[in-house]
C-alpha cells in the first residue's frame, strides 16, 4: 500500500510521541540547569522534537485534506478524540522550552497553545456533556489529556507574567483531575480490565499530580503542604506502576507505548525541582535516575516505532 493512502489511517494519537520527546527535552534542560550538564543535549532534542511535530502536522493536514471522513470519524471516537489536545499541549511544552532561548517565540507558542487547548478542550468536553455513545469501557487515563492538560499552561504562563490566567487553567485541570481520577479507578476496579493496547495509558495517571506540582510551585513561589501532597502522590503512582514493569514488558508493541514517556519525563522534572527546593539529594537522584531511564526508553520507542513502520503495522485500519 502506498504511503499517501496509508495516511488515511494515521491516528491523532501520534502526537503523543511529540509530548514524550518534548518532555524528555525539558527534563534534559532542567538537568542542564541544575547539574551543569551540556546544553547540547537539550538543543539537539528540541530540534528533533520540533521536526517530528512538523512532520506529523504535515501528515495530518494531508489526511485532513484528502480523507475528511476519516478525520470526522476519529474526532467522534470516544477514545481517540481525547488525543486531539496532544497538539496544543505540544505547543505549550515548546513554549516552556523556548523560555531560555527567546521570550518572544515562547509567548507566541504559549498564546497559540493556550487558545487552541481551550478550544479543543471545550469541543471535547461538550461532547462529554451531550453524548449518545459513551460507555464505561471507553474510559481510560487518556481522558485526562483534554481537561487535565490545562495544568501545563502555568509552566510558561507564570514566567511570561500571565498569573491570573495561569490560575484559571490550573484550577480547571486540578478539579477535573479529581473528577476523572475517580471515574478511571471505578472503571479499572469494577469493570472489565483495560485491553492490552490501552494498558500503557495507565502511566498517564502520573502526569497530573507531577505537572500539577510544578505548576503550583510556580504559581505560589514555594513549597507548602499541598505541593508536597501532589509530589508524593505522583511519586507513589510512579512506584506503583514501575513495580509492574514485568507485566508491561510482556505487552506487544503498540503506539500507545509512547504513553510511558511524557509522564515519566514530568516525574523526572518534578523530582529535580523537589530536590532543588528542599536541598535533598534523594529527590534529585530520583529525577536523574528517571531521566537516564527515560532517555533509554525513548531510544527504544523510536526503534520500535521505526521497525513497526517498516513492517507496515502503523497507519493501518483498526
Amino acid at each position: 500500500m502506498q504511503i499517501p493512502n496509508r495516511l488515511e489511517h494515521m491516528p491523532i494519537s501520534f502526537f503523543a510521541m511529540v509530548m514524550g520527546l518534548a518532555g524528555l527535552t525539558l527534563a534534559w534542560e532542567k538537568a542542564s540547569e541544575i547539574y551543569q550538564f551540556s546544553s547540547i543535549i537539550f538543543s539537539t532534542l528540541l530540534v528533533q522534537s520540533i521536526l517530528v511535530f512538523i512532520l506529523l502536522a504535515v501528515m495530518y493536514i494531508y489526511k485532513g485534506l484528502n480523507f475528511r471522513e476519516a478525520i470526522l470519524k476519529e474526532w467522534a471516537n470516544p477514545i481517540k478524540m481525547n488525543f486531539i489536545p496532544a497538539i496544543s499541549i505540544s505547543l505549550l511544552l515548546f513554549a516552556v522550552a523556548f523560555m531560555s532561548i527567546s521570550v518572544q517565540v515562547s509567548l507566541v507558542l504559549w498564546a497559540t497553545g493556550t487558545i487552541l487547548h481551550m478550544v479543543i478542550s471545550m469541543m471535547v468536553m461538550n461532547s462529554w456533556l451531550h453524548h449518545e455513545k459513551f460507555e464505561i469501557h471507553h474510559m481510560n487515563p487518556a481522558w485526562f489529556i483534554p481537561a487535565v492538560g490545562n495544568v501545563i499552561v502555568p509552566l510558561a504562563g507564570v514566567p511570561l507574567g500571565y498569573i491570573e490566567l495561569s490560575w484559571f487553567f490550573f484550577s480547571i485541570g486540578m478539579m477535573f483531575w479529581l473528577i476523572l481520577m475517580i471515574i478511571v479507578f471505578n472503571r479499572i476496579i469494577f469493570h472489565t480490565p483495560l485491553p492490552e493496547k490501552l494498558l500503557p495509558t495507565l502511566f498517564i495517571l502520573i502526569a497530573p499530580p507531577a505537572v500539577g506540582f510544578m505548576a503550583y510551585v510556580k504559581l505560589t513561589g514555594g513549597l507548602d503542604a499541598f505541593a508536597q501532597v501532589l509530589f508524593n502522590f505522583a511519586l507513589f503512582l510512579t512506584i506503583l506502576l514501575l513495580s509492574q514493569l514485568p507485566r508491561f514488558a510482556r505487552l506487544p508493541f503498540f503506539m500507545s507505548w509512547w504513553a510511558y514517556s511524557f509522564p515519566l519525563a514530568a516525574m523526572s522534572i518534578a523530582s529535580m525541582v523537589m530536590g532543588l527546593i528542599t536541598g535533598k539529594e534523594f529527590y534529585g537522584n530520583i529525577g536523574l535516575g528517571l531521566l537516564f531511564s527515560l532517555s533509554a526508553l525513548v531510544v527504544l520507542l523510536l526503534f520500535k516505532t521505526f521497525k513497526a513502520a517498516q513492517k507496515g503495522k502503523i497507519c493501518v485500519a483498526d
